[in-house]
């Protein structure tokens, strides 16, 4: 049997818990109290490629990519949506690899070969994409389009690869470049607007250019 000094009855738990709760408003004393300064942050040096040039920057560790290209680079093509990985707007190409660049700390890609929407294409010599996208009307307001576009890219090459999805029916067979492989492969990028036809269109019409 316990000892009597160490039963708690439901009532004493509960006056405890309240108790607890009270005391988490109050100010605690000293230094904290007082506010003392806060450690500086650490911060790293490193150089990435993007682009094709090289770019040397010094960052908090704790900065995402995406903060990085966006606010120490100025390359304001690749956009922040949800920042929480969902929506597909700050979608970037590492080293031939699409990914989310808001969920990625930049000292990650210490020497890596990082793609923005800029360095797909210029508005006198676009990528055969950026040109789809043109031709087959693939957005609307256009804040998803860079992320849309990179991802986009980034598919038909994962196709030619062989690299099966979901959507793929037959593993012992290549994946082919289908609406229905298309679509699932672009289900990471959200368009809010619902050009989701026109971008599959968009892809089709690279996809066979490219067979």
């Amino acid at each position: 049997m316990p000892s009597p000094d160490l039963e708690l009855s439901r009532r004493g738990v509960l006056a405890g818990g309240a108790a607890s709760a009270a005391l988490g408003g109050v100010p605690l004393a000293g230094a904290a109290a007082q506010g003392a300064p806060q450690p500086a942050p650490v911060t790293m040096a490193i150089a990435l490629d993007i682009n094709g040039t090289r770019r040397d920057v010094t960052v908090d560790t704790r900065t995402t990519l995406l903060d990085v290209l966006r606010e120490t680079l100025k390359l304001t093509g690749t956009k922040k949506g949800c920042d929480h990985g969902q929506c597909g707007a700050c979608t970037v190409i590492v080293d031939g690899k699409r990914i989310n660049s808001c969920l990625t700390l930049a000292v990650m890609h210490q020497g890596d070969k990082v793609t923005t929407i800029e360095g797909l294409g210029t508005p006198d010599r676009l990528h055969p994409m950026q040109a789809a996208f043109v031709r087959h009307d693939g957005y609307q307001c256009g804040y998803c389009t860079p992320g849309q576009i990179c991802s986009a890219v980034s598919v038909l090459e994962e196709i030619r690869a062989g690299i099966p999805s979901h959507a793929t029916t037959d593993l012992t067979a290549r994946p082919r470049a289908t609406p229905e492989e298309m679509r699932e492969r672009m289900s990471g990028n959200i368009c809010r607007c619902g050009a989701y036809s026109n971008i599959v269109d968009a892809m089709t019409d690279v996809a066979g250019a490219r067979a």
